[in-house]
């Protein structure tokens, strides 16, 4: 039987359902803003591409498409995101951002081969640079939009909790980077007369781009098949003890997930097998609404739900059970046991 905390379920989730609709149009409004501003700056170094001819302002200008069709992308998800529960969805639609990391974590992924292509080409065949100063004036600029394009969007991730947001700002931030390292190669190019030096520029910013979107492709892929997060696990355990009464002798088969912000956990509660029915449904389900709440502050940032399935203790605790009188006690109490990871991830039988 799955014990919920019923009571404080409809509160909570009508307390965070506002809550959750303005950060989700906050959310929306920045990936217009990134859309807009990725879009202005892409113009702008594809014209710096074609007055200079430089390999490496090509491989800045092919980071910054992938830029606007993944801030596109994300505009799409994130108001997808913001669809509310249905009978096809019962958790919503939240994972949809893990979706657009890893399209965008691919797009890096196209856009690194072809600028190692472009760089191989130009090593080989050679090619004259024109008009370096003005594509040097070009990139710093466009790179000190993209730094500031990049704290917006990892700051307004953070506080609203979208990875898409996040991914977008990381992403935008490491083309701030390759800005830094097309500059540099323009200005040794200008003051070298070596213009190898900008398709090698160019090869070392594909390699770069190369593992930044693999990286990207596994945190996003690790997210979607529900990869275990011992940290979230951990503080959640902290909140069990910091809150665990005379009744709580065991939790066990203790499992967690995230959608967006959210986090949903079911595990098994070993009660004293003395205890009716209703008694131990209302004991967990009071327990659950007192952990709920502290995890809200301590291991999340959005709301937490949690699930307990009650189980008998069979008599096999008793020198951990602090339940006083107990009419079927074998072994006198000898201390509280504090609910341990290990115990907590064990999904066997109670006693096992």
């Amino acid at each position: 039987m799955a014990l919920q905390d019923e009571p404080a379920e409809p509160p909570l989730m009508t307390r965070h359902a506002e809550g959750r609709d303005d950060s989700n149009r906050v959310r929306v409004r920045t990936a217009v803003v990134a859309a807009v501003v990725g879009t202005i700056l892409l113009g702008f170094k594809y014209s710096a591409y074609q007055l200079t001819g430089s390999t490496a302002i090509l491989s800045d200008t092919l980071e910054s498409i992938v830029n606007v069709i993944a801030a596109l992308f994300a505009l799409g998800g994130l108001a997808a995101a913001g669809w509310p529960v249905d009978g096809s969805h019962t958790y919503g639609h939240r994972r949809i951002d893990l979706f657009g990391a890893v399209f965008e974590g691919g797009m890096m992924a196209l856009a690194s081969a072809l600028i190692i292509k472009e760089a191989g080409e130009a090593l080989i065949f050679g090619r004259q640079l024109r008009q370096i100063d003005f594509g040097l004036l070009v990139t710093i600029g466009t790179g000190v939009a993209n730094a500031v394009l990049g704290w917006y969007l990892v700051h307004t991730g953070r506080r609203h909790g979208s990875l898409s947001l996040i991914v977008g700002g990381t992403h935008a931030l490491s083309d701030f980077w390759t800005s830094v390292a097309t500059a540099v190669g323009l200005f040794l190019v200008r003051t070298t007369r070596l213009d190898w030096l900008d398709p090698v520029v160019a090869a070392m910013i594909g390699l770069n781009l190369l593992w930044s979107g693999s990286r990207l492709v596994r945190h996003a892929a690790s997210g979607l098949l529900d990869d275990l997060d011992s940290g979230l696990l951990e503080r959640l355990l902290q909140a069990m003890n910091a809150q665990a009464v005379p009744g709580v002798i065991r939790v066990h088969s203790l499992r967690t997930t995230r959608v967006g912000r959210d986090t949903l956990a079911d595990a098994r509660l070993v009660v004293p097998e003395f205890w009716t029915v209703e008694e131990a449904h209302e004991f967990a389900t009071a327990f659950a609404h007192r952990v709920t709440g502290s995890a809200r502050t301590t291991a999340t940032q959005g709301a937490t739900r949690i699930s307990f399935q009650i189980e008998p203790c069979r008599r096999l605790f008793c020198a951990s059970c602090e339940v006083e009188p107990c009419p079927i006690r074998v072994q006198p109490f000898a201390g509280r046991a504090w609910i341990k990871l290990e115990d907590a991830m064990d999904s066997g039988p109670v006693g096992q």
